[in-house]
């Protein structure tokens, strides 16, 4: 037993996680910050009725006409408004949908930018309601069904991308972060003087990462299921290994940012590098499908995406692990390559 105690990556493991109790900020970064991302998120795309928008009626012929038929409907909020102030309005983003009528006709005419969100299905609505109130019948009659099912919320979306987000931070922060403070210590310096390898030391660096996250994924699913009711439809051991070696992934790669930077702010600027792309192209907050086809193969080689892809799988879809083979295949090359280059590069002083 006094062994396994005394060896060079148990000493450091139980260093790391004594500093790491010892630093309130540390802990929640790691531990309250994803939770409150949930709360944000969770309650911003909750489920909630249908939203009213506010619709322009331009001040001219058949305004008093148009701001009757309109008010019939609890979706519009319309407003007579002049032409100027509606299309100042209309510029900076307060309203998605103008509405005029013309001169000696029962015409109609629309102004609105169909490069913003929503404005375009807001047209529509209210030209359909417009023109059953002016006699046009409908070929045949239709219904609107609601789907609310767990699993299809937003929220049961973007709980495994935070999942993944979390194990990059992390993984990259606290493993790459640590060893350049170390080094800016002068930490590293003692630790060439000991019998310790450099392979003890970077095991060890993954290892007390892989403490540090897993109770934090635990607790962000505990709290997005007894906030949000974002449940697991898979299996919870295969949930575990997925999160095991994403957690693995980013340590590996922060070991590799760490090896040889000599500055925190070398760091910083490193991690930032690393880690926008990922933010942005990986499907953290929306859909990487979004982006171009061309564009879809590299996305999904970087290091969030199979993660990302595969926890949603497990936890959404409830899918199995013949369905996730290639991702945690990816996943396995990105925690094992940027060990064996960390290995390579890695000096305690340079």
């Amino acid at each position: 037993m006094n062994s396994i105690t005394s060896h060079p990556i148990f000493v450091i493991m139980v260093t790391r996680l004594k500093e790491f109790i010892r630093r309130p900020e540390a802990v929640f970064w790691v531990y309250f910050f994803p939770i409150i991302m949930v709360v944000v998120m969770g309650i911003a795309f909750r489920n909630k009725p249908v939203d009213s928008f506010e619709v322009d009626v331009i001040e001219g012929p058949q305004a008093s006409q148009i701001f009757k038929e309109l008010s019939e409907f609890p979706q519009f909020k319309p407003k007579i408004v002049s032409s100027t102030e509606s299309r100042k309005r209309l510029r900076v983003g307060k309203i998605l949908l103008a509405v005029s009528g013309q001169e000696g006709s029962d015409d109609l005419v629309y102004e609105f930018d169909p490069q913003r969100p929503g404005s375009f299905a807001i047209k529509n609505q209210v030209d359909t309601q417009l023109q059953k109130l002016r006699g046009r019948q409908d070929v045949f009659s239709s219904t609107d069904v609601v789907f609310s099912e767990p699993g299809g919320r937003y929220v049961d979306f973007i709980v495994p991308g935070l999942l993944g987000m979390s194990l990059m931070g992390g993984g990259m922060w606290g493993v790459g972060f640590a060893i350049v403070d170390m080094r800016i210590r002068k930490l590293l310096k003692r630790f060439m003087a000991t019998p310790m390898k450099r392979t003890h030391f970077l095991a060890s660096m993954l290892l007390s990462r892989m403490i540090f996250m897993i109770p934090q994924i635990v607790v962000l699913l505990l709290f997005s299921y007894l906030a949000f009711g974002v449940k697991v439809y898979g299996s919870l051991p295969l949930l575990i290994l997925i999160i095991f070696l994403g957690a693995i992934q980013f340590a590996a790669i922060g070991l590799v940012v760490g090896s040889r930077a000599q500055t925190l702010e070398t760091a910083s600027g490193l991690m930032n590098a690393v880690m926008l792309p990922m933010w942005l192209f990986c499907g953290i907050f929306f859909s990487y499908e979004r982006f171009p086809e061309m564009l879809q193969p590299l996305i999904k080689l970087l290091p969030l995406t199979p993660l990302i892809d595969s926890l949603r799988a497990v936890i959404s879809d409830g899918k199995g692990i013949t369905a996730i083979v290639p991702e945690l295949i990816v996943i396995s090359l990105w925690s094992v390559i940027p060990f064996v280059i960390a290995l390579l590069i890695f000096r305690w002083r340079d």
